[in-house]
This record gives C-alpha cells, structure tokens and sequence, in this order.
C-alpha cells in the first residue's frame, strides 16, 4: 500500500469569506468565528455525552467536566488536562470516571493569556478540586506551561493542592539544546488514562503525580503527514506538494523534521519505530524483550482503513525488528490537527503498574474499549463443521457405471447447461441495455464449470448429492448478484430433495424441490412475480407442473408443458416495470425493448434440460 497523495483540502464558506482577512476588524472577527466553534462543538459534545458538563459565563477559556463532580465534596484527586483545541477527541473526549475530571481549553491551537482566561482556568480548577487536590497535565508547550503554571500557583495562593506534570513525547526532533524540549503530543493520552485510573483507586496527590510522571517518562511519540492542516479564514501552508510527506511534524500545523517523497507505508513504520526507539537518543527506555503498549492516532482527517493498515504494519515490525512483546494495540483519533491527514505512533514501556491502569475501566466516551486482556492469536484455522451429507470419496466421484435415472440426469444437465453457453452474446446484450452488460459472461462461466465438473466428480446416480456438487461448480466460479441468487436457489433444492428422498426421485419430488427453490430465492432477495426477474420464468413453471401432477397428467408432459409457460413468463418481462436489481433504475422505454436477461436464462436452461429428458424417455 502507498499513502494517497495530498488529499486537496476544500474550504468551508467561513473559510473561503475570511481568507484574505487582513485588517483589524477581520481579525476581531476571525477570532469571534473560531471562539463560536468551540463553543458549538462543547455544546454538541454534552448533547452526546450526558456525563459531561461545561462551566458557561467565559467565552475564550472553556472548561467540560464530569458531571457528577463537584469539588467541594470531591474525595478523589483530580485530574486535569487542556490546551488550545483543534486536537478533538483529545481533551474533552477523555473526561469520565477512570479518566480526566475535567479539561480546559480554548482557542484553536492556543491558550488566551490574560486576567480573565487566568480566572477561568482557576474556576475550573475550583470546580472539581476537593481536599485531595488536584493534578494538571500539561503538553510541553510554551504557552500551555505559562497559563497552567500561573493558574496552578494561583489555586496554591487559595489553599488548594496542586501538582502539574509536563508531557513531552516527541521523538523526531534531536536533543534540544535549550529550554523548550520536546513537544507533546498524542503519548499525553496514555498519561491521562494512566493519572485518572490511579486517582479513582484513591491514591493520594504525590502517588498520582508520580505514576503520571513515571508514564511520562516511558512513553515516545512520532508524527507522518500528507497535508497540512486548515485554519478557518486562513491560507492552507503549501509547503508540501504533491507526492511528498512530513515527518516528525507537530499537532499545529508546523513543519515537521523532514520532508520527503512518498513511501510505501510499511516503510513508512519501520523509520518512525527505528527514530523513537533510537538509542542514540534515548528518548525511551524500552530494550529489546520489553513489554509496550502502541497507539496509532489519526490526525484528523486519515480513514479508520489506512489506521489498521498502519497498525498491522507497526506491531510486527515492533515484534521481530525489535524484539518487544506489544500487549495493547490503541488505534484511532486520539489527539489530531485539525483536517490533517496522516499519523503518529506512539510506543509506551507498559510496566505492570501502568498496564494495570490502562486497563481499569473508565467512562470516559472517548478511550476504547475491549483492549484489555491477554491477545489471543491474531489468525486462526477455520474449523470444517462436519458434513452433515453422505458425502465421502466414492460419491463425489463419477460413477464408473451409470444407472438409467443417472444417465437421463446427465443428459439433462448437459443441455441445460449447453443453452446457457449458446445464449451468452444474447444476455450480454440485453443485460447491457438493462443492466451492467455482464450476465451472459456470468452465466456462462457458471454453465462451463458445470459441465467440466460433471466430466469428474458428479455422483450422477445420486440426484441429491448431484444437485449439491452442482451448487459446488457455482460457487467456485459465478460472482454478482447472480451467483448467489443460484447458490441459494441449489442450497434450498437440495434440502428439499434430502429431507424426502428415500432412493428414487419422483417427478413430486422434483417438482417440489422447485417450489423450495424458489420461495427460498423470493424470501432471501426479496423478489416476487412481476418484478422483473428470473422468478418470472420459475414461478409459472412451478405452478404449471405442480397443476398438471395434481390432476394426474403424465409426469414428462407436465413439465414440457411447465417449460413452455417459463418462456412465456420470461418473454412477458418485457411488459413489466423492473423492481428489483439494476434495471429499477433504467426507464420504462428501454425495458420494454427486451427482456429480462436472468429470466430468459433461467427459462432456457429448465426448456432445454425438460426436452432432454422428455427425448430419453421417448427413446426407450
């Protein structure tokens, strides 16, 4: 698999209206539109998740919390987090029991930094801190660092128990020579998970603070993009063009370590693996026979299919290259910018302890579930139910010696499938005028493996067993609508005839097994007379030949007679408005030009294997 190119990015109306916005009053304005959004998607969010709540009253700084928090009376530690948003899930997502008690967060990308947003972070603060205190989980950035610190100091200064933990997890960056290190990024996720299970088993602030800190400390983060993030009323950046990729990028749209052509995606991995696992940076302290837990996050606009094609790349790399045990696998959006499409993997050393918190269990709506647990083997062998037919070596072989019935059947198969193979150009012909132009192909392929099969391995002188194998030759060869139609229309018949066939098979019987056949294909397709299918050919037969039995006419003239009224159903489609398949779809103009293709086949191979028959039995 190769990543898709740079996906184009189309903006919204607010993004198209505001994208030049240069003076003054378009930047107020541009900042009212993003502070909206937030607030729209808080009120989206408690909508969907009735455990959640959001303090009103601010509009730059917003803060959801659990709902059936309240801080005064809160016997637990708290567990904070925030940011800028944009990150979505991430924070809010992860605020429930077992998780973050609260999230605080504001503009697009970024914390307000002033009197009122300060008051704001201390009010959430104050909203779900009891005695036990609090803890904040910061992602190493600048401005996150500045606005929770001055908040936390604030809290302190009003007697509360504060601690903060910074989170920095990115690996792609070399080590920083000066003091703003390495930035955060969706390894936070796995912080958070760990913090709040070890603040709901009641530990105390310190204990919290440092498993938070320890997990920290285990976790490595790396990033691939394939576009850049869109800023509402702002220019997308072009610094990546057609065919290329970013690695080692940021959750805000800046540029990442390095920019390159595309790769195959398995390439892809075994490089980002190989840079958070370095040992030359050391970054984290996972050896080989190190047991680790793998996050595979989107960024915001990569399909849940390209994630489980990334997380199927990861963990066998992680397994063989270098030589770690993975006991949880994470994958989804977690943390992610915006419409950026692309990844980030994150590896955690998963020492019992924190694998223990990864796995308690929490309501927080948007960490997953049925993660836990040992990892049973990823591919098992399909167990072969016992056959609950008579089927063994010598009846799926064709019998040296062929009884009379078995010779009649034989003759019948051949020519039924012989009328199909002949009739090919004609329903592809009417089916491309009705249909998608292949039913005829199909139907042929279906014929030429019957009678080929029928050369080998047809039991001809069981007719039950007969009409299984010749299911068997569908299956193998008929797709579409087409073949499934016939596999259930051969499943049904062969019920029929096994459950009252003691040896021989009479024409009863044979009628009957019609009659399953079609009610079978009518329940599962839902197709009835006069919709315009092959139905319209089988149905009058079935009803002729069942008629004809019942008033006692000779078996052979009752089907031929059977056979005459399916091509008098089949010819009568022409006349009818298609309900069901393609041709619902085609005007009543062109259907009236021709036929149904699947009931002009179904009528030719019943007229051509009842005249087989019928010349048998005039012959002897």
């Amino acid at each position: 698999m190769r990543f898709p190119e740079q996906r184009p990015r189309g903006g919204s109306g607010l993004e198209t209206r505001y994208r030049n916005a240069e003076s003054g009053i378009w930047d107020l304005i541009h900042l009212l539109l993003v502070t909206d959004v937030v607030t729209e998607f808080i009120e989206g969010l408690v909508e969907t998740y009735p455990g959640l709540q959001y303090l009103d009253g601010f509009p730059e700084v917003k803060v959801v919390l659990r709902a059936d928090v309240s801080g005064a009376k809160y016997d637990k530690v708290a567990v904070i987090s925030g940011g800028g948003s944009g990150h979505e899930p991430a924070h809010a997502g992860f605020v429930g029991e077992g998780m973050l008690t609260a999230a605080i967060f504001s503009f697009l990308f970024r914390l307000p930094l002033d009197d009122h947003a300060l008051n704001f972070l201390r009010q959430g603060i104050r909203a779900v801190t009891g005695p036990l205190g609090c803890l904040l989980i910061v992602k190493n950035y600048t401005g996150d660092r500045l606005n929770f610190g001055l908040a936390a100091e604030q809290a302190k200064s009003e007697g509360y128990k504060v601690e903060m933990v910074i989170v920095g997890d990115d690996c792609a960056l070399p080590p920083p020579r000066g003091i703003a290190g390495r930035r955060g990024l969706a390894g936070t996720i796995l912080v958070h998970k760990v913090a709040g299970a070890a603040a709901a088993c009641g530990l105390s602030l310190a204990e919290v603070a440092a498993e938070a800190k320890r997990a920290s400390e285990m976790v490595g983060t790396m990033g691939v993009a394939l576009s850049v993030c869109t800023l509402p009323g702002q220019v997308t950046p072009d610094r990546l063009g057609p065919g290329k990729m970013e690695l080692g990028l940021g959750i805000h749209g800046e540029p990442g370590a390095a920019v390159a052509d595309l790769q195959p995606v398995d390439i892809v991995v075994s490089h980002v693996l190989t840079q958070i696992l370095s040992s030359e940076t050391n970054y984290v302290p996972i050896t080989r026979g190190s047991r680790v837990v793998v996050m595979i996050n989107g960024l915001g606009a990569t399909p849940l299919m390209e994630l489980m094609i990334a997380a199927g790349k990861v963990v066998p790399r992680l397994q063989l290259e270098h030589g770690l045990a993975v006991e949880r696998v994470y994958t989804g959006s977690f943390m992610t910018s915006l419409d950026m499409a692309g990844f980030s993997i994150t590896v955690m050393n998963a020492e019992q302890t924190i694998l223990n918190r990864l796995d308690a269990p929490t309501k927080a709506p948007n960490w997953p579930v049925g993660v836990d647990g040992s990892h049973p083997p990823a591919k098992i062998p399909v167990p072969l139910p016992p056959s609950h037919s008579k089927k063994n070596d010598e009846t799926l072989c064709r019998p040296q010696q062929l009884s009379p019935e078995g010779h009649i059947l034989e003759m019948a198969i051949e020519a039924a499938a012989t009328a199909v193979i002949n009739l090919k150009d004609s329903l592809n012909d009417w089916d491309s005028k009705v249909g998608d132009g292949d039913c005829g192909s199909t139907m042929f392929r279906g014929a030429s493996a019957i009678l080929e099969d029928m050369k080998k391995c047809y039991p001809l002188n069981d007719p039950a067993e007969t009409v299984s194998e010749i299911g068997s030759s569908i299956r193998k060869v008929m797709g579409g609508t087409s073949g499934i139609i016939y596999d259930i229309f051969i499943k049904a018949a062969y019920a029929q005839l096994k459950a009252n066939s003691q040896s021989g098979i009479t024409a009863l019987q044979w009628a009957g097994a019609l009659e399953a056949a079609i009610a079978a294909v009518s329940k599962y397709g839902g197709a009835k007379e006069g919709y315009r299918t092959l139905l319209d050919a089988l149905i009058p037969a079935s009803s002729v030949v069942k008629e004809k039995l019942a008033a006692g006419e000779d078996p052979v003239e009752a089907f031929a007679l059977s056979a005459e009224a399916a091509f008098a159903g089949a010819e009568s489609t022409k006349n009818m408005q298609a309900q069901a398949g393609r041709s619902s779809y085609v005007s009543a103009d062109i259907l009236a030009s021709v036929p149904d293709p699947g009931a002009m086949a179904a009528a030719s191979w019943y007229k051509a294997a009842v005249l087989a028959v019928k010349n048998s039995y005039q012959a002897s």
